[in-house]
């Protein structure tokens, strides 16, 4: 079993709301996180994602379940492992009117990191060129990655990143992915929590899919995707569009149009839709599979349970 920077089982925590009713935010949740590399925590939100990292990292007491970071029981050990973990769980305050290298020379010395470190953690997170510009100045995305650069500072083994592209444009959503990958690259463990499955794919190694507080799947992308039983997605010409959509309704299928081509889902196999089609008479004349992605696998683990919306906002 490969060694692992975070490892939780049996983690549970409920609330009680202003009327009294118990709310069940994490229930039973399993969860194995192996050291370097970048490993997706997926789910909508609401799921409990926000809610376990804050008991990761003792700001909220499990009701029950036990925590492990970097094979130290938490909260119990968490001042003797604190140190090699760098977390952003809510948007960090800095000095609007002050550089961002300014901002981060003032937080190296009060958590007594070398000033050096400063330069270097901006070279890290492309920011080298803008340090002497104020933060106010920034974009979004650099102002998420001067945050990201504030964690940087004391040389973390693990960084925890909660919804860090949330409210992003496309290019600033780029910068935080490549970031990510590029300290993943260094052997770094990035655990990003997310609800949009897309965007992470491009970016993790490996990923764990939660919802209602609970684990549904997990492994590498590929063994993630792979392991689905998500029917067959084909996309493929013929030269009667109408009648072969027809055919394939009236069997069950999902069929939509693409431009001159047809979006075929939910035969067990493509061999299915051709053999359907030449029973009429139709032939195709051409023919690809639709790779599966981590949105549908989602989609499939959680019908039925409420929780097949992806919102683009947190």
């Amino acid at each position: 079993m490969p060694e692992l920077a975070i490892s939780t089982r049996g983690l549970r925590k409920t609330y009680r709301t202003r009327r009294g009713r118990r709310v069940v935010a994490v229930q039973g949740l399993d969860l194995d996180v192996p050291v370097g590399g970048v490993h997706g925590f997926l789910g909508p939100n609401g799921s409990g994602k926000t809610t376990s990292i804050r008991m990761l990292l003792g700001l909220v007491r499990a009701d029950a379940g036990s925590m492990t970071v970097f094979g130290q029981a938490v909260p119990e050990h968490l001042p003797d492992v604190v140190g090699r973990v760098g977390a952003i769980v809510e948007s960090p305050k800095f000095f609007p009117a002050f550089s961002g290298r300014k901002n981060l020379e003032l937080l190296a010395d009060a958590i007594g990191a070398p000033r050096r470190r400063v330069g270097e953690v901006l070279a890290e997170t492309s920011l080298g060129e803008r340090g002497k510009d104020r933060f106010k100045t920034y974009s979004l995305g650099m102002k998420q990655r001067l945050a990201i650069a504030a964690t940087l500072l004391k040389q973390p083994d693990l960084l925890i990143f909660d919804e860090p592209t949330n409210g992003l444009d496309p290019a600033g959503i780029r910068e935080i992915r490549e970031t990510m990958r590029g300290l993943g690259e260094q052997g770094r463990t990035v655990l990003v929590s997310s609800h949009i499955l897309a965007e992470v794919e491009h970016v993790a190694d490996t990923v764990s899919i939660i919802g209602h507080g609970r684990l549904l799947a997990s492994g590498t992308v590929a063994e993630v995707i792979g392991g689905s039983t998500t029917a067959t997605a084909v996309r493929l010409m013929v030269d009667d569009l109408a009648a072969a959509t027809r055919v394939l309704t009236a069997g069950g299928l999902a069929v939509h149009a693409d431009g001159d081509y047809l979006l075929v889902d939910g035969a067990k196999h493509s061999a299915e839709v051709t053999q359907r089609l030449a029973q009429e008479e139709l032939y195709v004349s051409e023919l690809v599979p639709v790779r599966a992605d981590l949105e549908s696998v989602f989609l499939e683990l959680t019908k039925g349970e409420g929780l097949d919306q992806l919102g683009a906002t947190r």
